[in-house]
C-alpha cells in the first residue's frame, strides 16, 4: 500500500492488484513509520513496458502464493538460525497506480520505497517487469548516492534506443542519471547481444557463468563491490528456461537454480540494501516452479540480511 502523502492524486487499485496473502505470511503493514520491520516487502503488478509477453503482473501474487510452500521449516536449509528470530519482515502489499498510467506508477512505487527508505528500512520488491526497478534505482539514490548493482540477467537492459517506458533500456537511464555507481557493478548471467565498446558493467556472462561455478562468480562479484552499498536486481530470465519458464522473454543456456541460490548465499558480508525479483509471469509457468523460484531467491536474500545483521 503506497503511503498516502506520497501518493498521486487519484491513485486507484490496478487491476490483479489486490494483495491476496502476503509473503511468506509476514504481517500487513500499512503505516511504515510506525512499523518496527527492518525490510518491507512492496508488490507492483505492472508489466506495460514488456517487449515480449506480457503477463508479470501476476508476479507479485504468484511469488507470493508459491511462499507457502517455504514458511512450514523453522531454521530454513543450510541455514542454523530461524529467520523470525533475527530479522524483523513485514508485507505493505502492492503499490497502487493507475491502470494504463504508467507514470502514476513510477512515481508512486518512487514514493513508496522513499517512505520505506526514510523509515530507516530496506526494500524487497516483486514485479511486474524490468522496468520498476528503475523508480526504485532513483529512491535509493536520493537516500543513499549511486549505489552498486548486482545484476542478474539474460539481458543487459542497457539499450539506449527504447522507449520511455521499456524494460530493456532502465539500466541506459540509471546511468545517464547516476544512479549507480558503475565501477562497482556488476552483470551475471548475460546471454543475449550487447555493445562490448564502453559498456558501463563488469560483464560475467552466462558461458563463463557456466564454465567457473559459483565460487569464482562470488570471488568477482566481491572484489567488484566492495564495501559499497549494494542493490540486487535479479530477473528471473537468468535462470535457464528449464529452471523458470513463466517469464516474458525466456533465453536458453542460463543458470541452474543451485548455482544462483549458492551465489545469493555468498552474499554475506557485501553491504545489502535491498533487492527486487521481476519478470515472474506465472501463465507461463509450470506446476509453479517460476513463482517458487522467485520466493526461494528473496526468502534467501532474507537469510543473508540477517545473517550481515548478526556477524
Amino acid at each position: 500500500m503506497c503511503d498516502k502523502q506520497n501518493t498521486v492524486a487519484n491513485a486507484d487499485l490496478p487491476i490483479y492488484g489486490s494483495l491476496g496473502m502476503t509473503f511468506m505470511e509476514f504481517p500487513v503493514v500499512s503505516d511504515l513509520t510506525m512499523s518496527d520491520a527492518e525490510v518491507i516487502v512492496a508488490g507492483v503488478p505492472f508489466d506495460m513496458a514488456t517487449s515480449g509477453r506480457s503477463g508479470a503482473r501476476f508476479g507479485p501474487q504468484g511469488v507470493r502464493q508459491a511462499s507457502s510452500q517455504l514458511i512450514w521449516e523453522g531454521a530454513r536449509w543450510p541455514w542454523q538460525f530461524a529467520l523470525d528470530d533475527h530479522l524483523i519482515v513485514a508485507d505493505s502489499g502492492n503499490v497502487l497506480f493507475k491502470h494504463g498510467e504508467p507514470q502514476t506508477m513510477v512515481d508512486n512505487l518512487q514514493a513508496h520505497i522513499s517512505t520505506i527508505l526514510d523509515s530507516g528500512k530496506s526494500s524487497l520488491t516483486f514485479g511486474g517487469d524490468h522496468f520498476i526497478t528503475l523508480p526504485v534505482l532513483r529512491a535509493y539514490a536520493k537516500k543513499h548516492g549511486p549505489v552498486a548493482l548486482i545484476h542478474f540477467d539474460a539481458h543487459t537492459d542497457t539499450y539506449s534506443g527504447g522507449t520511455k517506458y521499456d524494460h530493456g533500456t532502465l539500466f541506459h537511464h540509471a546511468v545517464e542519471e547516476g544512479l549507480v555507481d558503475t565501477e562497482h557493478s556488476i552483470q551475471i548471467g548475460i546471454r543475449t547481444a550487447y555493445d562490448l565498446d564502453g559498456h558501463p558493467f563488469e560483464v560475467l556472462d552466462a558461458a563463463w557463468v557456466g564454465d567457473h561455478g559459483p565460487g569464482a562468480i562470488l570471488e568477482r562479484i566481491h572484489a567488484r563491490v566492495g564495501d559499497k552499498k549494494t542493490y540486487v536486481s535479479f530477473d528471473i530470465d537468468g535462470l535457464d528456461p528449464s529452471c523458470a519458464p513463466g517469464t516474458g522473454t525466456p533465453v536458453a543456456g542460463g543458470m541452474t537454480m543451485d548455482c544462483a541460490l549458492k551465489v545469493i548465499r555468498g552474499l554475506q558480508g557485501i553491504n545489502l540494501v535491498g533487492m527486487d525479483v521481476v519478470e515472474v509471469a506465472p501463465a507461463y509457468d509450470h506446476a509453479e516452479i517460476t513463482s517458487l523460484a522467485g520466493a526461494t531467491l528473496a526468502l534467501e536474500y532474507l537469510y543473508v540480511m540477517a545473517a550481515n545483521k548478526m556477524a
